[in-house]
């Protein structure tokens, strides 16, 4: 069941040109991207290949998802996804320079995934380790509405995708914690 959810988190998609445009070197909608070391206190999840790193707050827990993977979540009553975070290798056709349409297309192939809309979407951003593309954008499950910042990062040696999700009524609350969790992720 956590599976399936958060699957349905992750509704693998991707984004068009919404928000690309840079305001002083970046797009508006990721002015909150400032790359920076994990906070004190901040836990650190890692992929079982040891590629890429992200932290996360001590309330958020390690979860079991796909194989080769890094998942946490902020869990809430009846165990229902406040808050998650999910790291995993680069495993497809996907590229700093199609990133955008190769995620809303992703989300808009799942069959749990309805109603995908694009927010924004910016490429050439910094990390810790290198540079990524990312989108912003929410989609609809048979339950909610979630609001999703998907990023595919491209180290020296290798290239990680991390997405933080959370429901769209609680996106407010949550967005600070995965902002700052999506900042810290370092990729070989």
């Amino acid at each position: 069941m956590v599976a399936s959810t958060l699957a349905v988190l992750l509704g693998v998609g991707a984004g068009a040109a919404a928000g690309r445009g840079p305001v002083k070197g970046r797009a508006a909608a990721f002015r909150w991207l400032h790359p920076a070391s994990p906070p004190p206190g901040w836990k650190v999840a890692r992929l079982p290949s040891g590629a890429a790193t992200f932290a996360y707050p001590k309330l958020w827990r390690a979860i079991r998802t796909d194989p080769g993977t890094a998942s946490v979540a902020l869990i809430g009553q009846a165990h229902s996804i406040r808050g998650y975070l999910n790291a995993t290798p680069r495993q497809g056709t996907e590229t700093l320079a199609n990133w955008p349409g190769f995620r809303i297309e992703h989300l808009r192939e799942e069959e749990s995934s309805k109603d995908v809309r694009l927010i924004a979407s910016a490429r050439g951003l910094r990390f810790r380790s290198g540079r990524g593309s990312c989108v912003i954008d929410s989609y609809h499950t048979s339950r909610t509405r979630y609001r999703e910042i998907a990023c595919l990062v491209a180290g020296t040696r290798t290239s990680s995708v991390l997405v933080g999700a959370a429901p769209s009524k609680t996106w407010t609350q949550q967005a600070k914690t995965i902002e700052r969790a999506i900042a810290s992720l370092r990729t070989d």
